[in-house]
């Protein structure tokens, strides 16, 4: 099967190609394209989001390829259009949001992603966004940093809080937000979960599901793990954040868009938040002059939830098995 490779620096294609040569009864003809990701930001490329800028070099590399395997290959209708013996592309994330899927359909081109891939990787790194804004680990070490030692703040009014007694509300209850509710639970807090999907009087184990309203009325923690959706988008605005009790904490690990970040830095600046944790933000790379550069008790990391190792070969693996299932 003539396939192309189109990994990156992540996801690799010598990741792809071990997985792949793994497949029981199937011979793969490899061609191999390394995008810029994440050496070189993605970003929108025609009509698709979150892909690399490299559209001229895929329709170079796409003749006679019936099977493309990559995470950032900007899939747009120009693409399409370039690879008519294409029959089935694997995009290695969770939703293949950098491919023109009504064009490939209509084209006859199955599409496959990888969800949950990074889950592991993104439950822990929001589990620990929570702590690090709960206990200040930022500005504490930047305490040590400029050579003092702050033992004041030990004191009632400037230490942190804990995980253990607190009420947590994950706003989301997908493959990651399931993984947080598990440790929350471990760690001693009670967890309250939005989701729409959830019925109320059958949540799972240790579970309170209840509406957005009264999660942001009773948590002291806050964590989206919400798709981004015409329905989601901006779903947390001044009203929300006005719901949760003062001095609470606010994570997003999600993404930008489900978030107001003006109205969450006012909530900082006035004492409402008491802390946020952000990997995701509404402009990516941040901007120069941005107003979360500045904002108090803020935690942040920039969109690396899912960067671990683990999480390229699971997404090489889960690819793997996507490839399997269409042959079948």
């Amino acid at each position: 099967m003539k396939t192309l490779l189109a990994g990156d620096h992540f996801v690799r294609n010598d990741l792809l190609a071990e997985k792949l040569s793994a497949l029981p009864g199937v011979t793969f003809e490899f061609s191999e394209l390394t995008l810029p990701w994440p050496l070189t930001p993605y970003g929108r490329v025609a009509e698709v989001d979150e892909a690399s800028d490299v559209e001229d070099a895929l329709i170079e590399a796409l003749p006679g390829i019936e099977l493309v395997v990559t995470q950032m290959g900007p899939f747009t209708e120009r693409v399409l259009e370039a690879a008519p013996d294409l029959r089935y592309l694997v995009c290695c994330r969770g939703g293949p949001v950098n491919v023109n899927v009504p064009a490939a359909n209509k084209r006859g081109v199955q599409v496959a992603s990888t969800p949950g891939r990074n889950a592991g990787a993104a439950a822990e790194h929001a589990i620990a966004l929570m702590m690090g804004a709960l206990r200040k680990l930022p500005q504490l070490q930047r305490t040590l940093e400029r050579g003092e030692w702050r033992s004041d703040l030990y004191a009632y009014d400037e230490c942190g809080g804990e995980l253990d007694g607190s009420t947590v509300g994950l706003i989301g209850y997908g493959a990651i937000g399931s993984r947080v509710a598990r440790v929350m639970l471990a760690f001693g807090a009670q967890v309250l979960v939005a989701d729409p999907v959830l019925d109320p009087a059958a949540p799972p184990p240790g579970i309170e599901v209840v509406e957005l309203d009264e999660l942001l009325e009773r948590s002291d923690v806050v964590s989206l793990h919400a798709r981004l959706t015409d329905t989601t988008r901006g779903m947390i605005g001044a009203d929300q954040l006005a719901r949760m009790p003062r001095g609470g904490v606010l994570v997003n690990s999600a993404r930008g868009g489900l978030l107001d970040y003006d109205a969450t830095v006012d909530a900082l600046e006035s004492g409402q938040l008491g802390a946020a944790a952000f990997d995701v933000f509404p402009t990516e790379p941040l901007p120069e002059g941005s107003r979360l550069l500045t904002a108090p008790n803020i935690v942040m990391t920039p969109h690396l939830a899912g960067a671990t190792r683990q999480t390229a070969h699971r997404a090489a693996s889960l690819a793997a098995k996507a490839v399997a299932d269409f042959l079948k």
